[in-house]
């Protein structure tokens, strides 16, 4: 595979104050492309100087009051033509997330067109958060109002960089806040003409910093900063316990987290059509390469339909058209990183020690390109408290459980240190019922998607366990940005 083709600069920079800015680190990382391995773009490791300067610049532009206390109407309309901004520029935002990290161009799923959505809905949203007037007496009237929480930090994962990155940005701007936006080391770029758009589109200087550089320095300073008064992370369950400690150790600021994920597909052989749900946990699986903190990557099947179910999902996994992601033709690209493909291959090697069964897959693609191309992978015969069955991989990995009864189904569903997303297939409305009051996490029925939009995105969640902590999407999600403030006055 030849190396793509690279439009952008060969090198990303901090953007601080609304000019972009050569980081006070020396030390660099090159960037490989993952499609074929070679260095595609240099960025800075960064500093605490780096973290610094942009938290300074996010405080002076909270304490201006030009974004903070701007009237409704004016963050409205920035985020609205922030909207359009990444709209028009969606094609060129995903192909720079496809060069560094391999989510193929095609994938609409969590695209920079998604992001442009998700901006629009918080944009409609900066005057729709009311407070509260409580009952009192003659003598004093109570309220609470929902006020900025101030400095937010913004750290986000490589899986979806765009659309990760609005996930935060967007809610927290909308509710007045300033951002310093820590990307992944692996997928900075996007995340640097994110803040270029938001000047453009008329957000203050100093209102949307980004700090590249590595977690361990850059997302390591943001969370133990004093003057952060909020974290807003999305990554993996050892980080995410990182900073809930780093913000322990520091100013005790507030921490919304939404970590690692074992999603279960739980299906019952009560009618339902077995090809529409084969396609369904097929598609999920293949879906940016399985690296996804929701996928189904557990598959609870009951027994009598295990064998039919697992053949059909066998064949369509196949049915994939591997390569270079920047290729509108392709659907399945490679793993993000050298790292990453190790990692998931570590855990194809356990499948089989463990005693699973390897239904198809287990082995590298494209091996001449000098990508990190895997196989879509299916284990059957795995245990519940297989390694494969309780450790996030993040990866094209299925792992097959047969289960006997609903009560079964319950067990192993919540047997897992996670509480991010279930999903359900049934045709028996009863049981469907009961399963929402017995799964811990969060849960879809006949997880297909919707005919129409469904709740687009005003949909919200909450993980449990060692999924996360907090509330992040539609409104209740950009609450999370907000404090509120209690107002109580006495009079006669």
């Amino acid at each position: 595979m030849n190396r793509p083709s690279e439009s952008a600069a060969a090198s990303v920079e901090p953007f601080l104050d609304g000019v972009s800015s050569r980081s006070e680190s020396e030390a660099t990382l090159s960037v490989t492309s993952p499609s074929n391995g070679l260095p595609l773009v240099t960025i800075p490791a960064g500093c605490e100087a780096d973290v610094d300067r942009a938290v300074a610049s996010a405080r002076r532009a909270f304490v201006e009051g030009f974004w903070s206390n701007a009237p409704a109407t004016f963050r409205a309309e920035a985020l609205y033509r922030l909207s359009g901004l990444i709209s028009e520029n969606a094609a060129a935002l995903d192909a720079l997330d496809a060069g560094e990290m391999g989510k193929p161009v095609h994938e609409a799923f969590n695209s920079a067109s998604g992001a442009a959505s998700l901006t629009r809905f918080y944009a409609g949203a900066v005057d729709k958060l009311t407070g509260d007037v409580y009952s009192s007496d003659e003598r004093s009237f109570a309220a609470q109002r929902r006020v900025p929480r101030g400095v937010v930090a913004a750290i986000v994962p490589w899986n979806f960089p765009t659309h990760n990155a609005v996930m935060k940005i967007a809610p927290a701007l909308a509710g007045g806040n300033s951002v310093v936006l820590k990307p992944s080391e692996l997928a900075s770029r996007s995340a640097v003409r994110l803040a270029q758009l938001a000047l453009q589109a008329g957000v203050p200087r100093g209102v949307f910093n980004v700090v590249p550089g590595l977690g361990e320095v850059v997302g390591r300073a943001l969370g133990l900063h004093q003057d952060v008064d909020m974290v807003a992370f999305t990554g993996s369950t050892v980080v995410g316990k990182q900073i809930l400690q780093y913000a322990g150790q520091s100013n005790m600021k507030v921490v919304l987290a939404e970590c690692g994920g074992k999603a279960p597909h739980i299906v019952f052989s009560d009618g339902l059509d077995l090809d529409a749900v084969a396609e369904h946990i097929a598609r999920m699986l293949v879906t940016n390469q399985g690296q996804i903190c929701s996928v189904g990557s557990r598959l609870l099947v009951e027994r009598s339909v295990e064998s039919r179910l697992v053949e059909r999902i066998a064949l369509r996994v196949k049915d994939v058209v591997v390569g270079d992601p920047l290729d509108a033709t392709t659907t399945y690209g490679p793993l993000a990183s050298a790292q990453q493909c190790a990692r998931v291959m570590h855990y194809i090697e356990l499948g089989r020690t463990e005693g699973a069964t390897l239904v198809t897959g287990g082995g590298r693609s494209l091996p001449d390109s000098g990508g990190y191309f895997v196989e879509p992978t299916i284990f059957r015969n795995v245990a519940p408290s297989a390694r494969i069955a309780q450790e996030e991989i993040f990866g094209p990995v299925l792992s097959v459980i047969g289960f006997d009864s609903e009560e079964d189904a319950v067990r192993i569903a919540n047997g897992t240190a996670y509480g991010l997303m279930a999903y359900v297939w049934t045709a028996d409305l009863s049981r469907a019922m009961r399963l929402v009051k017995r799964i811990r996490s969060g849960l879809l029925v006949n997880a297909a998607p919707p005919a129409g939009e469904g709740p687009g995105d005003a949909i919200s969640w909450e993980p449990v366990g060692q999924s996360g902590v907090g509330t992040e999407g539609g409104l209740p999600g950009m609450e999370s940005y907000m404090r509120r403030q209690l107002v109580w006055i006495n009079h006669v």
